[in-house]
Protein backbone atom coordinates (compact mmCIF):
# COMPACT_ATOMS: atom_id res chain seq x y z
CA UNK A 1 0.00 0.00 0.00
CA UNK A 2 2.82 2.78 0.79
CA UNK A 3 4.74 1.36 -2.36
CA UNK A 4 1.65 2.53 -4.15
CA UNK A 5 1.13 5.80 -2.66
CA UNK A 6 4.67 6.62 -3.34
CA UNK A 7 4.62 5.82 -6.91
CA UNK A 8 1.59 8.13 -6.88
CA UNK A 9 3.34 10.83 -4.92
CA UNK A 10 6.64 10.99 -7.57
CA UNK A 11 4.34 10.43 -10.40
CA UNK A 12 2.41 14.15 -9.26
CA UNK A 13 6.04 15.28 -8.74
CA UNK A 14 7.01 14.30 -12.15
CA UNK A 15 4.05 15.59 -13.76
CA UNK A 16 4.05 19.07 -11.70
CA UNK A 17 7.77 19.50 -12.95
CA UNK A 18 6.37 18.69 -17.01
CA UNK A 19 3.43 21.32 -16.49
CA UNK A 20 5.43 24.18 -15.29
CA UNK A 21 4.62 27.25 -16.78
CA UNK A 22 6.57 30.22 -18.52
CA UNK A 23 6.10 32.76 -15.90
CA UNK A 24 8.25 33.26 -12.90
CA UNK A 25 5.71 32.81 -10.59
CA UNK A 26 4.46 30.04 -11.75
CA UNK A 27 7.20 28.54 -12.29
CA UNK A 28 8.02 29.41 -8.34
CA UNK A 29 4.96 28.23 -7.37
CA UNK A 30 5.97 24.61 -9.32
CA UNK A 31 9.16 24.47 -7.61
CA UNK A 32 7.59 25.15 -4.13
CA UNK A 33 5.33 22.53 -4.86
CA UNK A 34 8.12 19.68 -6.84
CA UNK A 35 10.25 20.18 -3.49
CA UNK A 36 7.12 19.97 -1.02
CA UNK A 37 6.66 16.49 -2.92
CA UNK A 38 10.19 15.54 -3.21
CA UNK A 39 10.38 16.14 0.67
CA UNK A 40 6.83 14.17 1.17
CA UNK A 41 8.10 11.26 -1.44
CA UNK A 42 12.02 11.34 0.70
CA UNK A 43 9.89 11.17 3.97
CA UNK A 44 7.87 8.07 2.84
CA UNK A 45 10.75 6.04 1.24
CA UNK A 46 12.52 6.70 4.83
CA UNK A 47 9.34 5.50 6.92
CA UNK A 48 8.84 2.41 4.69
CA UNK A 49 12.34 1.59 4.60
CA UNK A 50 12.82 2.36 8.45
CA UNK A 51 10.71 -0.72 9.66
CA UNK A 52 12.10 -2.78 7.04
CA UNK A 53 15.81 -2.44 8.77
CA UNK A 54 14.68 -2.85 11.87
CA UNK A 55 13.10 -6.12 11.06
CA UNK A 56 16.92 -7.35 9.61
CA UNK A 57 18.56 -6.05 12.91
CA UNK A 58 16.02 -7.96 14.98
CA UNK A 59 16.27 -11.03 12.31
CA UNK A 60 20.25 -10.68 12.74
CA UNK A 61 19.81 -10.62 16.84
CA UNK A 62 17.72 -13.66 16.08
CA UNK A 63 20.06 -15.39 14.03
CA UNK A 64 22.97 -14.81 16.19
CA UNK A 65 22.12 -16.32 19.03
CA UNK A 66 25.09 -17.93 20.95
CA UNK A 67 24.38 -21.72 21.69
CA UNK A 68 26.64 -24.26 23.09
CA UNK A 69 26.52 -28.07 23.18
CA UNK A 70 29.03 -30.56 25.35
CA UNK A 71 29.02 -33.72 23.02
CA UNK A 72 25.47 -34.09 22.35
CA UNK A 73 23.92 -31.82 25.34
CA UNK A 74 22.86 -28.20 24.39
CA UNK A 75 23.65 -26.18 27.34
CA UNK A 76 22.13 -22.70 28.30
CA UNK A 77 24.58 -20.12 28.85
CA UNK A 78 24.45 -16.08 29.61
CA UNK A 79 26.39 -14.63 27.38
CA UNK A 80 28.84 -11.63 28.71
CA UNK A 81 28.59 -8.39 26.82
CA UNK A 82 32.05 -7.71 25.29
CA UNK A 83 34.01 -7.91 22.50
CA UNK A 84 35.39 -11.20 23.06
CA UNK A 85 32.12 -12.76 22.70
CA UNK A 86 31.20 -10.73 19.62
CA UNK A 87 34.08 -12.00 17.74
CA UNK A 88 33.03 -15.76 18.68
CA UNK A 89 29.53 -14.95 17.58
CA UNK A 90 30.80 -13.81 14.47
CA UNK A 91 33.29 -16.91 14.24
CA UNK A 92 30.23 -19.03 14.87
CA UNK A 93 27.81 -17.11 12.21
CA UNK A 94 30.04 -18.43 9.64
CA UNK A 95 30.20 -21.96 10.31
CA UNK A 96 29.47 -23.93 13.53
CA UNK A 97 32.77 -23.54 15.78
CA UNK A 98 34.32 -27.06 17.29
CA UNK A 99 36.80 -27.65 20.02
CA UNK A 100 37.85 -30.91 20.93
CA UNK A 101 38.35 -30.14 24.95
CA UNK A 102 40.77 -31.67 27.55
CA UNK A 103 40.51 -32.02 31.20
CA UNK A 104 43.42 -29.92 33.08
CA UNK A 105 44.15 -29.89 36.53
CA UNK A 106 40.92 -31.98 37.41
CA UNK A 107 38.88 -28.92 37.57
CA UNK A 108 38.37 -27.42 34.24
CA UNK A 109 37.77 -28.50 30.17
CA UNK A 110 40.90 -26.64 27.77
CA UNK A 111 40.53 -26.64 23.74
CA UNK A 112 42.21 -24.29 21.51
CA UNK A 113 39.90 -22.13 19.37
CA UNK A 114 42.68 -22.06 16.27
CA UNK A 115 42.04 -18.38 16.18
CA UNK A 116 42.53 -15.00 18.43
CA UNK A 117 39.92 -13.60 20.07
CA UNK A 118 39.91 -9.72 21.66
CA UNK A 119 40.75 -9.88 25.11
CA UNK A 120 40.45 -8.06 28.55
CA UNK A 121 41.95 -10.31 30.99
CA UNK A 122 41.65 -9.99 34.43
CA UNK A 123 42.58 -11.72 37.24
CA UNK A 124 39.31 -14.11 38.09
CA UNK A 125 38.09 -16.46 40.56
CA UNK A 126 35.81 -18.72 38.77
CA UNK A 127 33.62 -21.23 39.93
CA UNK A 128 31.58 -24.57 38.40
CA UNK A 129 29.84 -23.32 34.77
CA UNK A 130 32.50 -20.50 34.19
CA UNK A 131 33.31 -20.15 30.37
CA UNK A 132 36.59 -17.98 29.97
CA UNK A 133 38.63 -16.93 27.24
CA UNK A 134 42.56 -17.80 27.80
CA UNK A 135 45.49 -16.36 25.99
CA UNK A 136 43.10 -15.16 23.55
CA UNK A 137 42.85 -18.61 21.75
CA UNK A 138 41.40 -21.02 23.99
CA UNK A 139 37.89 -21.89 25.42
CA UNK A 140 37.95 -23.01 29.00
CA UNK A 141 34.92 -24.44 30.76
CA UNK A 142 34.67 -25.15 34.56
CA UNK A 143 33.47 -27.84 36.39
CA UNK A 144 35.40 -26.67 39.93
CA UNK A 145 37.13 -23.55 41.13
CA UNK A 146 40.77 -21.74 39.74
CA UNK A 147 41.97 -18.02 40.27
CA UNK A 148 43.68 -17.00 37.32
CA UNK A 149 43.49 -14.17 34.76
CA UNK A 150 40.90 -14.16 32.36
CA UNK A 151 37.89 -12.85 29.65
CA UNK A 152 34.82 -13.75 30.58
CA UNK A 153 33.01 -15.11 28.18
CA UNK A 154 29.65 -16.69 29.89
CA UNK A 155 28.23 -19.31 32.38
CA UNK A 156 26.13 -22.09 32.19
CA UNK A 157 22.83 -21.32 33.26
CA UNK A 158 21.05 -23.03 35.62
CA UNK A 159 23.31 -26.03 36.09
CA UNK A 160 24.29 -27.08 39.14
CA UNK A 161 28.30 -27.92 40.24
CA UNK A 162 27.66 -31.26 40.38
CA UNK A 163 26.11 -31.38 37.17
CA UNK A 164 28.87 -29.51 35.42
CA UNK A 165 31.30 -32.29 37.40
CA UNK A 166 29.56 -34.74 35.12
CA UNK A 167 29.26 -32.91 31.74
CA UNK A 168 33.16 -31.70 31.89
CA UNK A 169 34.44 -33.76 35.00
CA UNK A 170 34.81 -38.21 33.00
CA UNK A 171 37.23 -37.30 30.24
CA UNK A 172 37.94 -35.34 27.03
CA UNK A 173 34.58 -33.76 25.73
CA UNK A 174 34.02 -31.49 22.51
CA UNK A 175 32.22 -28.62 22.74
CA UNK A 176 30.43 -26.86 19.78
CA UNK A 177 28.92 -23.49 19.48
CA UNK A 178 26.66 -21.97 16.57
CA UNK A 179 24.46 -19.07 15.80
CA UNK A 180 20.65 -19.95 15.43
Amino acid sequence: MKKAGLRHVLAAASILLTLAGCSTKEQADTETAGQAVSETAEQEITETAAPESSSAEQEEEVMTELCLNINDTEIPVIWEDNESVKALRELAARQPLTVAMSMYGGFEQVGPLGTDLPRNDRQTVTEAGDIVLYSGNQIVMFYGSNSWSYTRLGKADGLSASQMKELLGNGDVTVTITCR
